[in-house]
């Protein structure tokens, strides 16, 4: 079975090839099928995104879609970044600078914090199916590791008991909320 991934993005590429190959799930990404589309996420939630993402495509391909969207919520910052965790990134000049920034917002607040990431799947009868994954933690003081992308490197997850900057592949595709939310859609998947 062949299932495109809506995003550019190629660590996400990297982190479903690896959870779905031992499935027998060839996943194929928008370039590879010569689409350029830049789907508008203007939903209000990490849901509405991920579906808003995964129609975008599917109304050019007859393959099964499956799109995500995922951020960063901190609990002292009312759930900010959240939905513009990537916007907030760039509008910051890059990941680097803007998890300083996360640092110097937390200075003297609690650092508690969640990665969320909510899957949209369609298959190929157009069905729409949802799964949402959270992983729980809290922002470190200063960043850690080169591993991972985006705010990993400061963010310390409570299950796994490290930093994601600084956890193997391994380690990430076991804790994170993507694959939180992946190991629901592949519970999906089996029973289909």
């Amino acid at each position: 079975m062949k299932i495109l991934i809506a995003t550019n993005n190629n660590h996400k590429l990297k982190e479903y090839a690896e959870m779905f190959t031992p499935l027998g799930i060839e996943i194929t990404s928008p370039k590879q099928e010569g689409l350029d589309i830049d789907p508008l996420e203007n939903g209000k939630t990490f849901e509405e995104n991920s579906l808003l993402k995964a129609q975008s495509f599917k109304e050019h391909t007859s393959l099964p879609v499956l799109s995500d969207d995922s951020g960063l919520s901190i609990d002292a910052l009312d759930g900010f970044p959240g939905i513009y965790s990537a916007r907030f990134a760039s509008e910051q000049g890059g990941n680097k600078i803007a998890n300083e920034r996360i640092i110097e917002l937390l200075k003297n607040k609690k650092k508690n914090a969640s990665f969320f990431c909510v899957i949209t799947y369609i298959d190929e009868n157009n069905k729409i199916h949802q799964f949402k994954g959270e992983c729980k933690g809290e922002i470190l003081d200063k960043p850690e590791g080169e591993n991972g992308f985006g705010y990993d490197p400061i963010f310390y997850s409570f299950e796994a008991k490290t930093c994601f900057g600084t956890a193997s592949e391994d380690v990430k595709n076991k804790y994170s909320h993507r694959a939180k939310a992946l190991e629901k859609f592949i519970e999906y998947f089996k029973s289909k």
